[in-house]
């Protein structure tokens, strides 16, 4: 069974850094590439970054380009988000998924793509 599981999210103010984990199991970690996307309400569901495990490509929403930072333990089977420099509008659910490296690089900024795998979600708030 897949699995993809998300932690590290919270509370922050402005200017604060944390970092998202995305811990995964039941297939083959290298053979995907796993993308963080976030989602506030009332508004479309964004992605944020992209990681391809088998060649560490990186792919970056510019909203978060020199903020953000996507990396992988292949021996943790983890990918994290390194958020630093947040901002309020960087508040929402963050969730983490996987899909094969072509479909996710080529799709992850489309509105109605929907990669083979997800985690439920974590909330990240950030506010004075």
């Amino acid at each position: 069974e897949v699995q993809l599981v998300e932690s590290g999210g919270g509370s922050v103010q402005p200017g604060e850094s944390l970092r998202l984990s995305c811990a995964t199991s039941g297939f083959t970690f290298r053979d995907f590439a796993i993308a963080w996307f976030r989602q506030v309400p009332g508004k479309e569901r964004e992605g944020v970054a992209c990681l391809s495990i088998f060649n560490n490509h990186t792919l970056y929403n510019d909203a978060v380009k020199g903020r953000f930072t996507i990396l992988g333990d292949k021996a943790k089977r983890t990918v994290y988000l390194q958020m630093s420099s947040l901002k309020s509008e960087d508040t929402g659910v963050y969730y983490c998924a996987a899909d094969t490296p072509p479909v996710m690089l080529a799709k992850m900024w489309k509105l109605n793509y929907e990669p083979d795998y997800w985690g439920k979600g974590i909330l990240v708030t950030v506010s004075s």
